[in-house]
């Protein structure tokens, strides 16, 4: 099935393709007025319906022609049952599940970071030996063990938002994810436009914050690691040098960390002790309160979601860096950074689609149920801000 996505970019004047291989972390690539495939002729004289309004339209699945054989029962396993990117998520199965006939259990822990309460509830639900299982999984190490007996069990598994690098041969069928390195990337980017000519007239080094939900999380530690290097390189570009401080894992894992002594910007990257919106805050404040600050970026909700609470007491936000304000960018979306960004207190933020991806886990499952071939899949990826979230193409995978 071929599907077109257009990321906007910039201001909405910029497009960039986010669709790479799942997990893949080797490419890193931005291209103006670009998308994934390249249309027929014909099919560029109006414009085209987004995959999940086609599945709405039709009553068809968001996959395309996916039929059950029959009443299969699965479960789908989300990060955070408290969160509003999973709730989208558990929505999109669920859904998806009523279109197609079959049987979807979804369940996740209270928070990101339960990683023994979503193993126990993996374990349980391979004990009840369904048809199959998706699952986004918090830590990719801790859930090796349990692919092993579901693969044991005859239970196909596919992981959604997180892949899991290094599973048991054969225990994971495909993975259905955003590109989060590219996608982290673009996000940089967009940061760096705004800054650029900040950093260029600094005569003292200036910091860029990174609030990175967690070290274990796939998805996360991509996304974090595409902002450095991605701030990395185009601050190089320019003449300028750069270094990483602060969290061990993204200073380590860095294509380059640089020399902090000699560096005109320092990127600095903060780890919450647990992802919650709370010590989210507490991170970001630390980053608001350091006067050379002209930047901030939280990789998901929760962490983009601090930074916003801890401005509230400090008021330090805005999008004209030339005045003094701290640019901040976000990932995922949710009433409060949509809030943010449109009265101009967060610059920015990248949007997944949530709903699509808990859509394609059930439809990969029933595929798989079926006797049917799967692959891994990307799932689209969004740059939006003030002037661009109205866009047909953003506006469905904006959670509010």
């Amino acid at each position: 099935m071929k599907r077109k996505m257009l990321a906007v970019l910039l201001t909405g004047m910029m497009a960039v393709s986010l669709l790479a291989g799942c997990g893949n972390t080797a490419a890193d690539e931005t291209a103006a007025e670009a998308v994934t495939e390249e249309a027929p002729a014909e099919e560029e004289a109006a414009p085209e319906e987004s995959t999940e309004e086609a599945a709405e339209s039709t009553g068809k699945s968001a996959y395309g022609d996916v039929t059950a054989k029959e009443n299969y029962n699965f479960y789908v396993i989300v990060k955070s049952m408290s969160s509003d990117f999973w709730r989208a998520a558990a929505d999109g199965a669920e859904d998806e599940a009523e279109t197609l006939g079959v049987t979807v259990t979804v369940i996740g822990p209270n928070s990101n970071t339960d990683i023994a309460d979503q193993v126990q509830m993996l374990n349980n639900a391979i004990n009840s030996k369904p048809d199959g299982i998706g699952i986004a999984a918090s830590d990719k190490e801790a859930v090796m063990d349990s692919l092993q007996d579901a693969m044991d069990a005859g239970i196909p598994v596919i992981c959604f938002n997180s892949g899991v690098p290094g599973a048991p041969e054969g225990s994971v069928y495909a993975t259905a994810s955003t590109n989060n390195y590219n996608a982290g990337g673009v996000a940089a980017e967009n940061m760096y436009a705004a800054l650029k000519d900040v950093i260029a007239a600094a005569d003292a080094p200036v910091r860029i914050g990174v609030v990175n939900q967690d070290v274990t999380s796939e998805s996360v530690i991509d996304r974090g690691l595409g902002f450095i290097d991605k701030m990395m390189e185009l601050v190089k570009a320019d003449g300028k040098s750069a270094a990483v401080i602060g969290s061990d894992k993204y200073v380590d894992d860095a294509k380059e960390s640089g020399d902090v002594g000699s560096a005109d910007v320092i990127i600095e990257v903060k780890v919450p002790a647990q992802a919650t919106s709370e010590l989210c805050a507490i991170e970001a404040g630390v980053l608001l309160n350091e006067q050379d600050l002209i930047g901030i970026m939280g990789t998901n909700q929760e962490t983009a979601e601090g930074i916003i609470t801890a401005n509230e007491l400090l008021g330090k936000l805005g999008t004209d860096p030339a005045a003094g304000e701290i640019i901040a960018c976000g990932f995922d979306s949710g009433a409060t950074i949509i809030g943010a960004i449109e009265n101009g207190t967060m610059y920015g933020a990248v949007t997944q689609s949530p709903r699509y991806q808990g859509q394609i886990t059930v439809d990969l499952l029933t595929m798989i149920a079926n006797g049917e071939a799967v692959k891994d899949e990307e799932t689209p990826a969004f740059w939006y801000n003030a002037e661009n979230m109205d866009d047909p193409e953003i506006a469905p995978n904006l959670i509010k």
